[in-house]
C-alpha cells in the first residue's frame, strides 16, 4: 500500500486543531461572534434636532412696545417684533413652501412672576397656535441646563425661542458648543435660525435665515 504523503491525514487535522483553539476562543474564527454592550455601559445618545431662535425685535432704547393687547409695555415686543411673529409660521410646516421642519414641541423663556419676560412666548404665539402645540414656557433665563434636558427628552423636532444672552449657556448645556462654526454668541440679529442636529452621538451645525421681513439678510 503506498505511504500516505506527509502532512495529510489525522494527525495533520489534530495538529491544525490545536492551533486554531485559541484564536476560535478570542472570537477570530471565520465568523465574528456578535459583540454586545458590557454590563453598565452607557447608552448612546437618541437622535436629536434643535431648533434656536431669539425673539422678535423689541424696542429701541426710549421706545415702547406693545402687549397682545396694544397697550404701552416697554417688556413686550416692537411693531416690527409683531409682523416677525405673526410671520413665522410661514417657516414650518404645513405653510406651502416652508423651508423648515415640523416643530413637536415648542419651549420660550418664561418662569414664574411679574417679572418672566414676554417677548420670547410672544414670538412664538402664532406659530404654535398653527401647529396646535402649547408652548412650555417653564424655564426662566438662567436655567439652560433644565431647558436642555427637557427639550432632548421632548419628541423631536424642538423648536426653542430664548433670550440672546442665554443662548451659548443652552448651546453648552446641549452639548453642542464645541461644534466648528458654532458662533461663540448670538449676533444683533433677530432673522436667524441655528439648527443643532444629532446623530449617532454626533452634532452638527447650521445657520439659516428667515426671510419673512423687508431687511431681513
Amino acid at each position: 500500500m503506498p505511504e500516505a504523503p506527509t502532512g495529510s491525514g489525522p494527525r495533520r487535522r489534530a495538529v491544525l486543531a490545536a492551533a486554531l483553539a485559541p484564536l476560535a476562543g478570542s472570537g477570530c474564527s471565520g465568523a465574528e461572534a456578535p459583540r454586545t454592550p458590557a454590563p453598565g455601559a452607557p447608552a448612546a445618545p437618541k437622535d436629536a434636532l434643535v431648533m434656536v431662535i431669539r425673539h422678535a425685535e423689541k424696542p429701541y432704547a426710549g421706545g415702547a412696545g406693545r402687549d397682545a393687547e396694544g397697550e404701552d409695555d416697554p417688556g413686550s415686543l416692537a411693531g416690527r417684533g409683531w409682523r416677525r411673529a405673526e410671520r413665522l409660521p410661514r417657516l414650518f410646516p404645513p405653510a406651502p413652501g416652508s423651508s423648515l421642519p415640523r416643530p413637536a414641541a415648542v419651549f420660550a423663556a418664561g418662569g414664574k412672576g411679574a417679572a418672566a419676560p414676554a417677548r420670547c412666548k410672544q414670538t412664538v404665539a402664532a406659530l404654535a397656535t398653527a401647529l396646535r402645540t402649547p408652548v412650555r414656557a417653564e424655564f426662566a433665563v438662567g436655567a439652560e441646563t433644565a431647558l436642555a434636558q427637557a427639550a432632548l427628552a421632548a419628541p423631536m423636532p424642538v423648536l426653542v425661542c430664548w433670550e440672546h444672552s442665554g443662548i451659548p449657556r443652552l448651546i453648552r448645556a446641549l452639548g453642542a458648543h464645541q461644534v466648528p462654526g458654532t458662533p461663540a454668541t448670538w449676533p444683533d440679529r433677530h432673522d436667524l435660525v441655528w439648527m443643532f442636529t444629532r446623530r449617532q452621538g454626533r452634532w452638527s451645525f447650521r445657520e439659516l435665515p428667515q426671510h419673512l421681513l423687508p431687511g431681513d439678510v
